[in-house]
């Protein structure tokens, strides 16, 4: 009963999935074919890209496009202040920031393979500023979110992803191999625009057996057009714990690999909903990695197991499934009005602390006529821990004889958290974003004796 909410939310999503997938496939049957639209996600969050601040860069990059290499290089910075609430009520302020080159070299004109490119990420991240772990929650639990999501833990230029891709079957099925990352493929039907991790994108990273952006690790996948609406993708790369760290951020090694990540997802974008563009996933993820069990306790204590004394467990996964459906248009305008998000994300709670996690939002582009290109969003989400983990917490708390929580010794037993972002973000200029927020925090971390909490933010947006 207790996951009972989540997992009837999967099935809807899964049965939704397959009937929009069906009412494309009896459309594309009809004798006389009405005019499909083309496919646009603009109201759903995905801007085309936009001229940058060094435009042209007299006459350098329309040459560098003319051969082939496209590139995005972009500036981010998230500032958050705890206005009031939290674990810890001293006020700071906390700044990170990031320049990222996106880039691809088409090498069809020179090799005569379909679609063939090279494609590269590098990231740039600068501060160790992190309000959630230094204010908001108690620092004796593990982060169930962060007011700034694009927070690293260091300052670090990292190679994102370095792969080699090309497609068969007229342009069907693509193939992609080398050092990725899990945003290239897989559960990118919701922006990353909110400033709060949780309502950042999908949930897939919730699993955390993999990494977002700017982490690499080796692997292949493949993207298989079922219809032209409906993709099958699927995968296998290498389960890294070590990935994230310092010495891994140029690496070509795959040591520290503890054994293979096996994703599948079935992607679907229609016109289903009022001729509007939508887009609805089901993923999953299976790794044979061992992951230890959170539990120390008799139940699933110590054992031969695992080398270093605790139960661990060889076959874990971890489902994600989530929709982003325009539902309102301009008249005279397809890409201004209101689009609905949800996003579901369930771990195998045996070993994942976030036992379950689910956001859901609206956004509104051009909610005004005098600012057709500006976004007003606002997301609620929800995490609730793992009965494995809270049992474990008991347990500890036990073992020491502790039981008060203002002990900086007691393990405090989280349930769940709930978090809620109000943006507003000015174009100013094609290349500059500024976007003021306001973050609402119930139980930081799940932890009910933990203050709510007010945070105010900025992100700013460059692009070159």
């Amino acid at each position: 009963m207790k996951s009972l909410l989540p997992r009837s939310m999967t099935l809807a999503a899964l049965a939704l999935l397959c009937s929009q997938a069906q009412a494309e496939t009896l459309q594309t049957g009809k004798d006389v074919e009405a005019p499909t639209a083309k496919w646009e996600g603009v109201a759903l969050g995905f801007e085309p890209p936009q001229p940058g601040l060094l435009g042209d860069m007299l006459g350098i990059r329309p040459i560098l496009e003319d051969h082939g290499f496209h590139y995005n290089l972009g500036y981010l910075s998230q500032l958050s202040y705890n206005a009031g609430g939290g674990y810890n009520h001293d006020k700071q302020a906390s700044y990170i920031d990031q320049f990222s080159l996106t880039f691809s070299q088409d090498l069809q004109a020179l090799t005569g393979i379909p679609d063939a490119a090279i494609e590269g990420n590098i990231v740039n991240r600068n501060h160790d500023n992190n309000l959630t772990r230094d204010r908001l929650q108690d620092p004796r639990v593990g982060l169930t979110d962060l007011s700034q999501e694009s927070f690293g833990g260091q300052s670090i230029t990292r190679l994102g992803w370095l792969t080699f891709s090309r497609s068969f079957l007229d342009r069907r099925l693509q193939w992609r191999i080398g050092m990725m990352n899990k945003v290239q493929d897989f559960d990118q039907i919701i922006p990353c625009d909110f400033q709060t991790l949780t309502l950042c994108g999908g949930k897939s990273a919730n699993s955390l057996t993999w990494y977002n952006w700017n982490v690499h690790y080796w692997g292949s996948t493949l993207q298989y057009k079922l219809t032209d609406g409906l993709t099958l993708k699927g995968g296998v790369m290498e389960q890294n714990p070590s990935a994230p760290s310092r010495s891994h951020a140029w690496s070509w090694s795959t040591k520290g690999s503890k054994g293979f990540l096996l994703p599948m997802e079935l992607e679907l974008k229609t016109h289903a909903v009022n001729q509007l563009p939508g887009v609805y996933n089901l993923g999953v993820l299976f790794t044979n990695a061992r992951q230890s069990d959170l539990y120390e306790g008799v139940s699933g204590g110590p054992g031969a197991s695992d080398p270093q004394g605790y139960r661990s467990h060889d076959r874990t996964w971890f489902l994600y499934t989530g929709f982003n459906q325009q539902v309102t248009r301009h008249a005279d305008d397809v890409n201004r009005g209101l689009s609905v998000f949800y996003s579901l994300g369930l771990g195998d709670q045996r070993s994942n602390y976030l036992h379950w996690s689910t956001s859901t939002g609206i956004r509104y582009r051009g909610l005004f006529d005098a600012r057709p290109d500006d976004w007003l969003g606002l997301g609620v989400s929800v995490v609730k821990l793992s009965d494995r983990y809270k049992d474990n917490q008991r347990y500890l708390n036990q073992m020491s004889g502790i039981s008060d929580y203002h002990d900086p010794n007691y393990r405090p037993v989280p349930g769940h958290s709930v978090t809620a972002e109000l943006y507003y973000r000015v174009n100013v200029t094609p290349w500059l974003q500024l976007q003021p927020g306001l973050q609402y925090w119930h139980h930081p971390a799940g932890v009910s004796e933990t203050q709510d909490a007010w945070v105010t933010a900025l992100k700013t947006v460059v692009t070159f």
